[in-house]
C-alpha cells in the first residue's frame, strides 16, 4: 500500500497550524491529539509514521489531514483511541489502503445509534465502536460533502467552506495550501489587501478575478482566523 510519510509533490504538506486552520479545529486539541494519533498508536499499523519533520515543524499529507478530521470527531464523541485504531486497522485491511477514513464508502457508511457508532459497508460487514456520548453526524456528513473523490473513492480535494465557495485545498496544487480555485492566489493575499482598505472591485480588477472570488477569500480567512 502506498504510504505518504514524506514531503512529496502531489500529496500536500500540512503543519499543525495548517490542520487547525483548514479544518477549523481548536489548535490546542489538534496539537494534543496528533502525537497520540499517528506517532504513538496509528504508526504501528504499518510500522511507519504518518508524519514527517520539516525543520522544527511536523507535517502530514492531504489524506492524513482528511483522516485526522474523522479521528478528531470520533475522539470528541468519547471513542477510545484503541477503539478507533481497531476500526481503522480492520477498514485498512478490507479496503487495502492506509487511509480508510478518507474513503467515501467509509464516510457515507458512518451511522450513530445512541452511543454506538457503526461503520456499515456495502458487503454487509459492520464495524462498531462504543462512545461516551452521541457522535454529531452532521459534522462528518457536512465534511464529506466538502470533499471530491477519485475513481477509487479516495478523497482528492477539499473545499473548506463547501463547494459553493471557490477556496480549494488541492494537494496537487501549490503544495496543497488553500488557493482560489483556478488561480495560484492564496486567500490571505486578497484578505490582506482588504484589511488595508482596498476596495473589493479594485482587488478583483487587479488580480483578474471575480467579486465572488474576492468575497470567498475574505470569508475563508475570517473563518480560519
Amino acid at each position: 500500500m502506498k504510504f505518504e510519510n514524506k514531503a512529496e509533490i502531489g500529496t500536500g504538506i500540512y503543519t499543525l497550524p495548517d490542520l487547525a486552520r483548514i479544518l477549523n479545529l481548536d489548535y490546542h486539541k489538534v496539537q494534543r491529539l496528533l502525537n497520540e494519533y499517528w506517532d504513538k498508536r496509528f504508526a504501528k499499523e504499518f510500522s511507519e509514521k504518518y508524519s514527517w519533520t520539516v525543520g522544527k515543524s511536523k507535517a502530514v499529507s492531504f489524506h492524513t489531514l482528511v483522516e485526522f478530521y474523522i479521528f478528531y470527531q470520533l475522539k470528541e464523541s468519547g471513542v477510545s483511541t484503541q477503539g478507533i485504531l481497531k476500526a481503522h486497522k480492520e477498514l485498512s485491511q478490507i479496503f487495502n489502503t492506509p487511509f480508510p477514513f478518507a474513503k467515501s464508502e467509509i464516510l457515507d457508511g458512518i451511522n450513530c445509534f445512541g452511543k454506538k457508532i457503526v461503520f456499515e459497508m456495502n458487503n454487509d460487514e459492520i464495524i462498531d465502536l462504543d462512545s461516551t456520548k452521541q457522535l454529531n453526524l452532521k459534522f462528518i456528513k457536512n465534511f464529506m460533502h466538502k470533499l471530491e473523490f477519485d475513481n477509487n473513492s479516495l478523497a482528492t480535494r477539499l473545499y473548506p467552506l463547501g463547494k459553493k465557495n471557490s477556496v480549494i485545498v488541492d494537494p496537487k496544487h501549490q503544495f496543497g495550501q488553500p488557493t482560489i480555485q483556478g488561480t495560484n492566489l492564496f486567500p490571505e493575499t486578497i484578505y490582506n489587501l482588504y484589511k488595508k482598505k482596498e476596495s473589493k472591485k479594485f482587488i478583483a480588477s487587479s488580480y483578474d478575478i471575480t467579486l465572488k472570488q474576492v468575497n470567498d477569500a475574505i470569508d475563508y480567512c475570517k473563518t480560519a482566523a
